[in-house]
């Protein structure tokens, strides 16, 4: 919201500095983006008047002009416009001057004629003809009888381009303040400064407007009040300059009186307005209604619509004319000839406004505001306030009263005054007396041990929101600092700690954490060649995406990892090792909601890298946060990863994830010239096996008892597999166990393997005798043979 600081005194009389006037607004809640000065980049450029035109002896088109700017002498000017005359008042730019664009002006000679500065078009002042209707596009802009002629003047005062606008940044709930009434109304309560709401009023006209024109809501549900006036014997003009500056700060074209007081009203009062042309409203009449399916409408912008009937449009006798809180129709608009005119002053559904505007990829000055939910009370007020409008520009002859059909079933909130209660919920001592005036400068009204809230704060519903009128008028900078009531301390929960744990883990193993999208392309399944059923290709839409690339939700995270590697290798990195703790969404059937799992996903490649380097890591993750008893087994029916080198991560028989190096076919279609290995686990399974208790145990006071054991097996039955076997047999004595040998060859069967492992037994009582160790021994043995796995001899 653009708030012209001319436009603000006119309420509200600010005497500080524009600094001050930002920052006091700000810590009040209504947040200043920036401000600036129109004209700023202006500088050395006053009014001048032509004493005397002489053509240049050397061209046929400059001329040579004698022109007072007010000081002793009159300055030679060389000028190529045609449309000046003497006696002529104009914008002089003198020497060392700057006009728009930042472009610097000397004085030099043109064609041998000394030339002492520049005659100025308007857009050499950054204005259009818009803002000087009176003015000529394409030649020097001559002061008409509504500037100040005063010569020598700076040009910013002679022509009104000297306002200070400031940029508001408006939050949703706070549609009153997307008004120039509604900030001077917090102004005036941050600046303690008297203000009421003005209240228009008009001259009695002639006639009866309920003669005229007729008015019907048949959707009562998207509009809650529509009100209409008449205006005969329209007189179509130029608006005055004060209210074309006004309009040109807050960021609006001025085009002709009539459709300038409809923005002009829009602005100050916050209620967008539209005007008719009642020549084209058939039958005289407004019907508020949904449009029906397949009608059409052209809209102000020239542009023909398709409707379909969720959309409310305002329609006569025939035919859509308006679409209801958004743009009206082609032939509504104002036009040279015209000559009766229907001002709108209405108030719809912003939801069904939003949705209408969405559908038609419009979005206007009054969609945004209507979207945000208006108050159907102000509807009135601003309709006079244009009819005021009109009896003062003479723009018109007002027909006398107004149609207003009001369907609002709006209730004023009332809510309980307890000064106390907001002193504690603040923590700050304000007096009843004052916390009234506070709220009464904002046009609540407080009586009776009770605050009747204004209709245009739908946001203030409860004794909370009362607190924090209280609260930023108050002064945020204001309230003590103290400890919090509460004995909660903030700390992390378990599930925090653990992805914690996780992270620094993966991290302290050399990994780096990488971060992708949760929404990818369907494609990215077949570049993992999932089978066509496979279920995770069963994903969440999404019904407004960015595009094709990213329009449903993942259902694995191994397709983001592998883009990642493979933008890695591309970019002609040696190696990479990542890590992702991530989102995978699982539709859920029956439910709109999808299942929201966490994943823990690596990724690596490079010649440092290979199955063992990442199985590696896994072991350690598992080490660190306390999963002892998992299996590794072979799998060969993941699609993503080579049949013959891939494995499942379980703990009691749950599986956690698969491991493994990637499938060539994958890596060709990411374009990875070298194996790469990728790991993907359920973080909820991991946190349901994760022990981060840790046991103090004191230094062993007896020795140790180690024995070596070799073993033949096939070459099919993983390690782990004879290492869980004999843990399990050796029992309580077992300290570590740890393979230091794989061999196949000679004297080895083929098909077969020799494994072999230390093992390391103690006891925390006692020195175990070696009947105790050979007996362990023994007992592993025995547990391996009836798996088929033989002692070597």
């Amino acid at each position: 919201m653009l708030l012209s600081k001319k436009w603000l005194n006119e309420y509200v009389k600010i005497d500080v500095g524009d600094k001050e006037f930002t920052d006091v607004m700000t810590m009040s809640g209504s947040k200043v983006e920036g401000y600036s000065h129109e004209g700023e980049e202006l500088s050395n450029i006053v009014v001048g008047k032509i004493l005397s035109l002489e053509r240049h002896p050397d061209s046929d088109h400059l001329w040579i002009c004698s022109v007072d700017v007010g000081a002793d002498e009159p300055l030679q000017i060389v000028t190529g416009a045609q449309n000046l005359k003497v006696g002529d008042v104009v914008p002089t730019a003198l020497d060392n001057s700057v006009v728009a664009g930042n472009k610097k002006i000397k004085k030099g000679k043109l064609r041998g004629v000394e030339s002492c500065g520049m005659l100025c078009s308007l857009s050499e002042l950054g204005l259009t003809v818009h803002d000087f209707p009176y003015a000529i596009e394409d030649g020097i802009f001559v002061l008409g009888d509504d500037c100040d002629k005063t010569l020598g003047l700076d040009i910013h005062e002679a022509i009104g381009l000297n306002d200070m606008v400031t940029d508001f940044e408006i939050t949703p709930n706070r549609p009153d303040c997307l008004s120039v009434i509604g900030l001077a109304r917090e102004a005036a309560a941050s600046f303690k400064i008297p203000f009421k709401t003005p209240e228009p009023t008009v001259e009695k006209g002639e006639g009866d407007v309920n003669e005229i024109l007729k008015v019907n809501i048949l959707d009562k549900k998207d509009c809650y009040r529509y009100a209409g006036a008449v205006v005969k014997n329209v007189r179509i003009a130029p608006s005055p300059r004060w209210m074309r500056e006004r309009l040109r700060a807050s960021g609006v074209r001025p085009i002709n009186n009539i459709v300038d007081i409809t923005n002009y009203v829009m602005l100050e009062y916050g209620q967008p307005m539209h005007a008719f042309d009642l020549r084209f409203l058939e039958g005289n009449t407004v019907n508020v209604r949904l449009a029906e399916k397949g009608e059409t409408i052209t809209t102000l912008d020239g542009v023909k619509r398709e409707l379909d009937d969720s959309m409310l449009v305002i329609a006569d006798q025939k035919k859509p004319v308006a679409v209801a809180g958004i743009m009206g129709g082609e032939y509504s608009g104002i036009m040279d000839d015209t000559k009766e005119i229907v001002f709108e002053s209405a108030c719809f559904n912003g939801v069904s406004v939003r949705f209408t505007a969405k559908k038609l990829g419009m979005r206007t000055e009054a969609s945004a505001r209507y979207e945000k939910e208006l108050d159907p009370s102000g509807c009135m007020r601003s309709l006079n306030r244009a009819l005021q409008l009109v009896q003062m520009l003479d723009a018109g002859d007002v027909v006398n009263g107004a149609v207003d059909c009001d369907c609002s079933e709006k209730k004023q909130t009332v809510i309980p005054f307890d000064a106390e209660w907001v002193n504690r919920f603040i923590g700050i001592d304000v007096s009843a007396d004052e916390q009234k005036k506070i709220l009464e400068s904002l046009e609540f009204e407080v009586r009776d041990g009770m605050i009747y809230v204004p209709f245009f704060r739908g946001d203030v519903l409860h004794q909370a929101d009362i607190s924090e009128e209280i609260a930023r008028f108050y002064g945020y900078e204001n309230i003590p600092s103290r400890d919090f009531s509460s004995d909660t301390a903030g700390k992390f929960s378990d599930t925090q700690k653990l992805e914690r744990l996780i992270s620094n883990t993966l991290l302290a193993c050399g990994l780096t954490e990488a971060a992708t999208y949760s929404f990818i392309s369907p494609k990215f399944y077949d570049k993992i060649c999932l089978s066509p059923d496979n279920k995770l290709r069963k994903s969440l839409v999404i019904m407004n995406p960015l595009g094709e690339d990213t329009s449903i939700m993942r259902t694995t995270t191994v397709p983001s990892m592998m883009d990642v590697l493979s933008r890695n290798f591309n970019n002609r990195n040696a190696s990479a090792k990542m890590f992702e703790i991530s989102n995978v969404y699982i539709p859920v059937e029956g439910s709109d909601l999808p299942d929201e799992r966490k994943t823990v996903t690596l990724g690596m490649f490079g010649e440092d890298c290979d199955f063992f380097t990442l199985k590696g890591v896994i072991e350690e993750l598992m080490r660190v946060v306390g999963i002892k008893d998992y299996d590794v087994k072979a799998v060969s029916d993941c699609e993503y990863l080579h049949p013959g080198r891939a494995a499942e991560l379980s703990a009691e028989g749950e599986t956690i994830g698969l491991f493994g190096e990637v499938h060539p076919d994958v890596l060709e279609n990411y374009g990875i010239g070298v194996k790469a290995y990728v790991a993907s686990f359920d973080y909820a399974t991991i946190e349901k096996y994760s022990d981060l208790v840790k046991v103090y145990k004191p230094l062993p006071k007896f020795p140790a008892v180690t024995r070596d054991l070799a073993f033949v097996c096939s070459k099919k039955i993983p390690v782990l597999t004879l290492k869980m076997a004999m843990a399990k047999a050796v029992g309580k004595y077992l300290e570590s166990i740890a393979l230091f040998d794989v061999y196949e060859g000679a004297q080895i069967p083929s098909g077969m393997k020799s494994v072999a492992f230390n093992l390391v037994m103690r006891s925390a009582d006692k020195t175990l005798t070696d009947d105790e160790a050979d007996t362990a021994v023994k007992r592993a043995v025995k547990a391996l043979g009836e798996l088929g796995i033989t002692l070597r001899s």
